[in-house]
């Protein structure tokens, strides 16, 4: 048993994170960012929660056209799979992952 604190927690670089668990080859990190990630497709689908923070969620629709979203501290974003995205945080955030284990 092991408790997590996001209001606290930073990481040494933007997009660093702790390991929380593996279960059966779904991951779910905690991250710390305050700088853009890249825009990436994963190999599965990925839910991403913001515990802490704003984050702009940039993804491609199926004709290739940018859409743009702000996710405020609470709110959950689902990348289906071939989802196209970058996450761009407004300050500082702090953000849970889950998705397939090596994902980028």
């Amino acid at each position: 048993m092991k408790v997590f604190r996001s209001s606290t927690f930073t990481a040494d670089r933007p997009w660093g994170s702790v390991d929380i668990a593996n279960m059966g080859g779904v991951t779910t990190r905690l991250h710390w960012s305050d700088q853009p990630y890249k825009w990436h497709i994963n190999d599965g689908e990925e839910v991403f929660a913001v515990l802490a923070g704003r984050v702009e969620m940039r993804f491609r629709d199926n004709s290739g056209t940018e859409q743009r979203t702000l996710l405020e501290t609470g709110d959950v974003f689902f990348a289906s799979v071939g989802t196209e995205h970058v996450a761009i945080p407004v300050g500082e955030a702090r953000i849970l992952v889950v998705e397939r284990e090596g994902s980028i």
